[in-house]
């Protein structure tokens, strides 16, 4: 079996990672912050190891601003519907996830304005475009670093520049690049920074987290949920600190031992060797698939500007046909469709029937999309 859809969730996981969550339910199992007995504490210790790890990925401020979500999709709601009210102005880009796009469009229909800044044909962003954007009201840019549909790399730093000297505030969706591409908050100037565990973080489902930079007001900044927090029981109001303020019910512990099990495998790895690895693959892809008559492939040309997913097309052919053919003819795992991203597609023009689209990650090898050019070359030839 060949498993190209890591750009969904990542498979398999590194060595250690399975070990540490069963570590976690058979000698541990206590909830963190809720008593002070022995296990509770080492579950407290497990916690608060993960959030050194994530921290020192991205540079972050400080562990304690790191606050532990179900995944991505919730820590960019709890950025977006905490922090921007009626009146004031956001500015995204047309290449968004519809985690980002979703709670934007009905966060603009509760009187929040919203700019879509549009991308190209491959998916690529103009940071100047971003700053033309702009209005008086504007108080937040709010964008992916990486495309899920074609893997085009936005200029992040670039805009980060541009978000700093407007003093605005400066949100990322890192789902497809946390663990891909180094990430610095401070020298990218990243106010917050979205992440999921199960992608190419390579730790289990329902983890993810939102880092919270200096700049951020807290005082302004509305939690999602309120209720138990371990801290300041006294009191039935929620705590103003972080994390507590936004962690509220018990945290899936079992989980972020599993996280912090593969966050510091990836630490000892090194991020440049996975983008190197990811560069490769997608090189070898690339040229490949351009070598096949009938195949159009989108998305930004060269590996160093795009991550390890690709999108493409037979032309003619429907992109649910040749999944499912490659599924059961070739053992060959992807993602069809729209990917959850209708505005990328519009964007590209592929909108509404979608792409094929390859995600390859670490465990990936050049033998293995070997296999997938050859098996695209084959169906290409039998569908004509």
């Amino acid at each position: 079996m060949t498993y190209f859809d890591n750009t969904a969730t990542s498979f398999p996981k590194p060595p250690g990672v399975a070990a540490a969550m069963m570590q976690f339910m058979d000698k541990i199992g206590a909830n963190p912050g809720r008593a002070g007995h022995r296990l509770a504490n080492e579950s407290g210790r497990i916690v608060y190891a993960t959030r050194e790890a994530i921290a020192e990925l991205f540079q972050a401020p400080d562990p304690l601003r790191i606050v532990f979500t179900a995944n991505v999709t919730e820590a960019l709601n709890l950025a977006l519907c905490g922090l921007l009210k009626a009146g004031r102005h956001v500015v995204t880009s047309s290449m968004e996830h519809n985690s980002m796009m979703r709670p934007l469009r009905r966060l603009e229909q509760k009187g929040v304005e919203l700019t879509v800044v549009q991308c190209d044909s491959q998916g690529a962003l103009e940071p100047a475009h971003i700053e033309s954007a702009m209005q008086s009201n504007t108080v937040m840019i709010a964008i992916n670093q990486a495309s899920n549909v074609v893997g085009t790399i936005l200029p992040i730093s670039e805009i980060g520049q541009i978000a700093r000297k407007h003093n605005l505030l400066f949100l990322v969706d890192t789902a497809q690049t946390a663990g891909v591409l180094p990430i610095n908050m401070e020298k990218d100037n990243i106010d917050l920074l979205g992440f999921t565990g199960h992608k190419s973080l390579y730790g289990p489902m329902g983890t993810g987290g939102l880092i919270i930079g200096k700049r951020v007001n807290l005082d302004a900044f509305e939690p999602m949920k309120s209720g138990g927090t371990g801290s300041h029981s006294e009191h039935e109001q929620q705590p103003k600190f972080l994390p507590d303020k936004f962690e509220s019910g018990t945290l899936n512990v079992v989980g972020l031992a599993g996280l912090n099990a593969s966050v510091r495998w990836l630490l000892e790895q090194g991020i440049d060797l996975v983008r190197l690895h990811e560069i490769q693959l997608a090189k070898h892809l690339l040229e490949g698939l351009e070598s096949i008559n009938g195949v159009q492939i989108y998305g930004q040309q060269e590996p160093a500007k795009r991550i390890a997913t690709i999108s493409f097309n037979i032309i003619g052919k429907a992109p649910s046909e040749i999944g499912l053919r490659l599924d059961e003819d070739f053992d060959i795992l992807c993602r069809v469709g729209l990917h959850c991203s209708p505005a990328s597609h519009k964007t590209i023009g592929t909108f509404p029937t979608g792409t094929v689209r390859f995600g390859m990650g670490i465990f990936n090898t050049l033998e293995e999309v070997d296999r997938a050019i050859a098996a695209v070359q084959q169906l290409t030839e039998a569908l004509k």
